[in-house]
């Protein structure tokens, strides 16, 4: 067995696939390719499989994944529809391709883990959302967004990476914050984010991993979080939710609906209160410059 392998769990049944991230003498580290889990487990657990091979859990994810970026991009395109009837008549039908601009909300991402950071940076770009990225271990978030968010000012905080409820010798207490292997480190983030910007409406805060204590989550600050069912949350569900939140209008709220409905994982996989949309219209449409024919007026 070597590095970068994909492998499954037999004592799990092979219900989930991982990659091969670190090998030492009793066992390996392993990360989920599909789910944000990272986990250990003995060499003898563990069966290497093609990359081909995909599991019953890892597909229906897939498929889930691809519905979700469908309705994303659905729903973009009918916003985009809604905005030119909205403002259908204030400009004369003559210059109605040039009446308005879009400015969806600006997304700053902190991914303990740097594949995942990568996935989620490549589905902001292909939705055209503004967006900035950094690959920041889960105890160095709170610094490290002390540091940046008055330079990048975003309108969306997304804090993820790995998470999980520990293995303990007794029974775990879900309550317990020292049960879960990074909701602290999570929760000292949006404490951060809270203390640079306090409205829920101007600062969208998503925050959580797998099996993150949902409920100290959202009482730290966080408008979403993950997980109400403290489950595996598939690793793109932070993007969907700050996609819906970027790209819904700031006169309404993000629907809690759909994002419970259409995340991968739903709504064992994240929750949320109400939140304004960060998105923005404005006019008139942003002009190409290289053509513009200007006369110099200054001295």
């Amino acid at each position: 067995m070597n590095l970068g392998d994909l492998v499954v769990r037999r004592s799990y049944g092979g219900d989930v696939t991982f990659r091969v991230e670190n090998i030492m003498q009793s066992g390996a580290v392993i990360k989920g390719t599909e789910f944000r889990l990272l986990a250990d487990a003995p060499l003898d657990d563990l069966v290497q499989v093609p990359p081909s091979r995909v599991t019953e859990r890892g597909q229906q994810a897939q498929i889930k994944a691809k519905e979700s970026l469908t309705l994303l991009h659905k729903e973009r395109q009918e916003q985009s529809r809604r905005n030119g009837d909205n403002l259908a008549g204030t400009w004369s039908p003559s210059a109605s391709e040039a009446a308005y601009f879009e400015v969806p909300g600006k997304v700053l991402h902190l991914d303990g883990d740097p594949s995942y950071l990568s996935k989620s940076l490549s589905l902001y770009e292909q939705l055209r959302i503004p967006a900035e990225g950094h690959h920041v271990h889960e105890a160095s978030m709170a610094e490290t967004l002390h540091r940046i968010l008055p330079r990048v000012r975003p309108d969306i905080v997304v804090i993820t990476g790995h998470d999980g409820v520990l293995k303990q010798p007794h029974s775990y207490d879900l309550y317990n914050l020292n049960s879960y292997k990074n909701s602290q480190n999570f929760i000292a983030a949006i404490r951060t984010a809270r203390e640079y910007e306090r409205n829920f409406d101007a600062l969208t805060i998503v925050a959580g991993a797998c099996q993150s204590h949902f409920e100290a989550l959202l009482g730290a600050g966080a408008n979403f979080a993950s997980s109400p069912g403290r489950i595996l949350i598939h690793a793109l569900d932070p993007v969907y939710v700050a996609a819906k939140a970027s790209f819904t209008s700031i006169r309404d709220t993000v629907n809690l609906s759909e994002v419970l409905t259409h995340t991968i994982s739903g709504s064992q996989g994240i929750g949320g209160v109400e939140t304004r949309g960060s998105f923005r219209i404005g006019m008139p449409r942003l002009q190409n410059l290289s053509k513009l024919k200007v006369t110099p007026s200054a001295i």
